[in-house]
């Protein structure tokens, strides 16, 4: 027992490093390579996050372990919305004033019916996870135009400051890329390794590892880039991080999870974790998408999101109870 939780500390440490220099190498590599500051805001920050995601529910489902994969991607989504952007708010209220976010905003809630359609039989084919992945293929797609046609946007100019505190040499931002991404498929089989033993020597279903441990473990790099933000009064892009990293969970680790491993969804994902993902991610699109103006989460919806998720989190430990 000492051991697996030796790992899944270590591996939580090493990703979280890791998946910092990953997204930190990739965002200056991209800025080298004349990417526009739009695009590596959406698509390198916001989905590279999710980078430790893919991977722990990726070798998840190859190890035979969907309950961890699936735990993994929609505890993930509940901790970025729940968790970090309700800490975010307490820290800074966050003010949405990106156009791109605001048409973000109803595809993540498109993006939620859609996975509560594809799993409402209780299993994830290849059928699912080719329609999950087509659609993320469709979202990137859409992202790159967005990107090209929206090149005066509030988000572009967050990343803009960002990289320009971060810059680095191409060599150097190369450097970190590959190592970073090598360490966060190292770190991902420590934790798989480490949460899998703990869970089958505690008698608890890795489901609730991975909605536990595992989802905010996985998180961390989210939780960090958003505070960052928050501080440096860059609410577009803290709030690009979570919902780009929610899209990404939902659709791209879902479908790889699926794709490498057909698996059958226990009936309290149904229940319980899509019905609060869904939730949170209704509650987020009214608050965040502002009708008449800048959306805005303030301090009191910060607040009562914290609330949300330490009732969720203490209601899964309920279950471990006898």
């Amino acid at each position: 027992m000492l051991l697996p939780s030796l790992a899944v500390a270590s591996g939580l440490v090493l990703m979280l490093w890791s998946a910092d220099r990953f997204v930190e190498g990739s965002a200056a590599a991209a800025r080298h390579l004349g990417m526009p500051p739009l695009l590596i805001g959406m698509l390198i920050v916001g989905f590279g996050t999710s980078a430790p995601e893919m991977i722990v529910s990726a070798l998840a489902a190859w190890n035979g372990n969907p309950g961890l994969a699936l735990g993994n991607a929609y505890g993930s989504n509940i901790t970025n919305i729940a968790l970090i952007l309700g800490l975010t708010a307490l820290i800074s209220p966050i003010l949405v004033h990106s156009s791109v976010l605001r048409r973000e905003l109803p595809l993540l809630v498109a993006a939620t019916i859609l996975t509560l359609a594809l799993l409402w039989d209780r299993h994830l084919d290849r059928v699912d996870a080719w329609v999950l992945l087509i659609l993320f293929g469709g979202l990137v797609v859409w992202t790159i135009r967005q990107a090209r046609r929206s090149r005066a946007d509030s988000l572009a100019d967050d990343v803009t400051s960002a990289m320009v505190s971060q810059s680095m040499p191409l060599t150097r931002a190369l450097m970190w890329l590959i190592l970073g991404l090598i360490l966060l498929v190292a770190s991902s089989r420590l934790l798989v390794w480490g949460a899998v033993d703990i869970a089958q020597s505690l008698g608890v279903e890795d489901l609730i590892i991975g909605l536990t441990v595992v989802a905010i473990g996985t998180s961390l790099p989210e939780l960090a880039s958003a505070i960052i933000a928050a501080r440096k009064g860059e609410h577009d892009l803290a709030l690009g991080n979570v919902i780009g990293s929610n899209l990404f969970n939902t659709l791209a680790v879902v479908g790889i999870a699926g794709l490498i491993q057909p698996f059958a969804v226990p009936p309290e994902v149904l229940s319980r974790d899509l019905l609060v993902m869904g939730l949170l991610t209704l509650s987020l699109f009214v608050i965040g998408y502002g009708l008449r103006g800048p959306g805005r989460i303030n301090r009191y919806e910060g607040s009562a999101l914290v609330v949300c998720f330490v009732g969720y989190t203490g209601y899964l430990i309920t279950t471990l109870i006898p």
